[in-house]
């Protein structure tokens, strides 16, 4: 599980549905108070960006025709703010996630070099 935190436009379908599914997900996990602090120190995870980067996606897939029937509250992530500062504040590197993603996919590969 992870944020890539890259522009959706280039994302391929099964990463921009991944990482949607995958919010949804990490709210779930924090609702229930489980720990993500792997996730964190991993830096897959930008806890205090996860409604802003949903709205992303899902305008993304929208404008692709793809169906929403998922969203999300601003307050369901509120839970976020029951976790250390130092987990909160960490941000992605989106640059390196790009470089991993372009690595791993050729579709968003392609995707990437056309915007």
């Amino acid at each position: 599980m992870r944020m890539w935190m890259v522009d959706p436009r280039g994302m391929c379908r099964k990463h921009l549905l991944g990482e949607h599914v995958e919010l949804h997900m990490w709210i779930g996990h924090l609702r229930k108070k489980r720990g993500l602090d792997g996730y964190v120190k991993s830096n897959c995870i930008e806890m205090v960006s996860i409604y802003q980067r949903h709205e992303e996606l899902t305008a993304e897939m929208i404008r692709r025709g793809y169906n929403h029937k998922s969203p999300l509250e601003p307050m369901d992530t509120t839970c976020v703010y029951y976790y250390d500062q130092k987990y909160r504040d960490v941000k992605v590197d989106r640059e390196r996630a790009l470089n991993d993603l372009t690595t791993r996919c050729d579709e968003c590969r392609r995707g990437f070099a056309t915007i």
